[in-house]
C-alpha cells in the first residue's frame, strides 16, 4: 500500500473532483459514454491517441469510485457495456463547461510554441467521437 508524503486535503471540493476525474482520459471517457459509446472498443475508437490499457484501467477507477456501472452480458462471446450512473450525470455539465472553455480558449494553446495541432481520422463511420471535434 502506497501512502502520500502530503495528506490530500479531502475537504475541498477540488481535489476530490480532482481524485475522480483528474486524468488525461477520464473525461474523454465520459463523454463518449454519455455519446453513446458504450463498448469498451467503441470508447477505444472515439478517443484517437488514448492506449487501451489507459482506458480499462480508468474506467475500473470510474466504475469504483461510481461514476460509471459495468454489465456484462453472458454467452459465448462476453460482451461488456458501460453507462453513466445517476452520480456520474451530474460531473456531464462540467465536462461540457470544460469542453466549452477550452473551444473558446484554444488560440491559448495555438500559440504556444511548442503546440502543434493535430487532427485524426480514425474514428470509425457512424461512431461518435469523444474529446476530438
Amino acid at each position: 500500500m502506497r501512502f502520500r508524503k502530503i495528506p490530500e486535503d479531502l475537504e475541498c471540493g477540488i481535489v476530490i473532483t480532482m481524485k475522480v476525474i483528474g486524468s488525461k482520459w477520464k473525461p474523454c471517457i465520459l463523454d463518449a459514454i454519455h455519446q453513446g459509446n458504450r463498448r469498451p472498443s467503441q470508447i477505444q475508437r472515439s478517443i484517437p491517441g488514448a492506449p487501451a490499457r489507459v482506458i480499462e484501467m480508468q474506467l475500473k477507477e470510474l466504475e469504483q469510485f461510481g461514476i460509471v456501472s459495468k454489465k456484462v452480458f453472458p454467452g459465448k462471446l462476453l460482451r461488456t457495456d458501460y453507462s453513466i450512473t445517476e452520480t456520474g450525470r451530474t460531473l456531464i455539465p462540467l465536462i461540457k463547461a470544460i469542453e466549452q472553455w477550452g473551444d473558446e480558449n484554444r488560440q491559448i494553446l495555438q500559440m504556444h510554441p511548442d503546440y502543434k495541432l493535430h487532427h485524426t481520422n480514425s474514428i470509425r463511420q457512424g461512431e461518435v467521437a469523444a474529446c476530438v471535434r
